[in-house]
């Protein structure tokens, strides 16, 4: 079944750790064996191989920087001190994207306007057929024939945005959703530093709604997007956040409330559950056993949504691959993004029919993007 992924830091590994999506995640691993970018950022899950045989043909690929006070060490080479370094390392990641699809027009697509996307569906054919068997699909039989892979950016943190008056540059590069936070930014509290949305926020909020940008509020702080469920007119979504009420003793901003869940419920807004296990089990952190937790939990987020909605048009998945999660953090039926096509089967079982599931793995995040798309 055609699964679309609304988070992947795809530019932020390429940039810092050289990593290249056009190869398949076996080989990726096999070049990184025994290198610091393993230590720092684990075993990779995607490559274009991987989303061939897992049918991911449209991911919302992700214009990440974190603030300098947050780096993860030495090595995290785009995280700013000022704005004008925001800028230039936001700027930097959208022309990675630019550079890959010219380079591989066969393998990755940029998708903006309802025709890039009708044409990127078109060449996949039918969204509900069976994905291909993992083991009988190599590189070579693919690479005449496997599917371009679509790109929607989304910018992750938008420090990088100097002013309102340059959202039409960002839309004008492709950009098409917008999280005003990560950690705390002069737009609003973020993750682990709360805050309500600043005038500069309302500002941002106010020029993106003339644009139509998809706001993603998954690294706002609770009280800023409360404020924004309020007043953005636009299209409103959490595009990789779990339910805080399926992690007892877990008190965090990053997590989704069931106040804030209402409110993107009401909104007619979607929510990308991550399968990462920490963001999975409360406890994964102390015992890090990836045998311990498998997909079942994520099913158990994704019905969580939908049971609080009263039906399947609400949850979806934004897995975060690459994006600090990897092979060693997932759960133990995941080796490659390919495997989150054993998510369907799981959910058959719970009882969600072929049209809940289709929804679940593409059609929820489609409708919201042909509503946002210009022709």
């Amino acid at each position: 079944m055609f699964l679309i992924d609304a988070h992947q830091d795809l530019a932020w590994n390429m940039l810092t750790f050289g990593r290249d999506y056009t190869r398949a995640a076996e080989e990726t691993r096999r070049l990184e064996a025994g290198s610091a970018t393993v230590q720092h950022n684990g075993d990779t899950l995607l490559g274009w191989l991987d989303y061939q045989r897992g049918q991911v043909g449209l991911i919302f690929a992700t214009i990440y920087i974190g603030p300098k006070r947050r780096a993860m060490g030495d090595w995290d080479k785009l995280s700013y001190e000022t704005l004008e370094e925001a800028h230039r390392f936001s700027v930097l990641q959208m022309e990675t994207y630019h550079r890959l699809v010219e380079a591989h027009p066969q393998k990755f697509r940029l998708v903006g306007r309802r025709g890039e996307l009708d044409a990127l569906l078109g060449g996949w054919g039918p969204l509900d057929a069976a994905p291909p068997a993992g083991e009988s699909v190599s590189a070579s039989s693919l690479e005449g024939s496997g599917h371009p892979v679509g790109l929607v950016l989304l910018i992750e943190n938008a420090e990088g945005i100097r002013s309102p008056e340059e959202l039409s540059f960002w839309w004008d590069g492709g950009v098409r959703l917008i999280g005003p936070a990560w950690a705390g930014t002069r737009f609003c509290g973020g993750t682990r530093e709360p805050g309500p949305l600043t005038p500069a926020g309302y500002d941002l909020l106010r020029g993106m709604a003339e644009h139509n940008f998809i706001l993603d509020i998954s690294h706002m702080d609770e009280q800023a997007v409360l404020q924004a469920l309020d007043f953005y007119p636009a299209e409103i979504v959490a595009t990789h956040a779990n339910a805080l009420a399926l992690l007892p003793g877990i008190e965090s901003n990053r997590f989704l409330s069931d106040r804030v869940i209402d409110g993107l419920l009401t909104r007619d807004g979607v929510i990308g559950v991550i399968p990462a296990n920490d963001f999975l089990d409360p406890t994964w952190r102390s015992h890090r056993d990836k045998e311990r937790i498998g997909l079942e939990a994520v099913a158990a987020h994704i019905d969580y949504i939908c049971q609080r909605a009263g039906d399947a048009r609400h949850a979806a998945l934004g897995t975060d691959f690459d994006g600090g999660f990897s092979v060693q953090t997932t759960p133990r039926e995941v080796d490659t993004i390919a495997d989150m096509q054993k998510l369907a089967s799981i959910l058959s079982q719970m009882g969600y029919t072929s049209e809940d599931v289709a929804a679940i793995f593409h059609g929820n995040w489609l409708e919201r993007l042909y509503r946002i798309l210009p022709e």
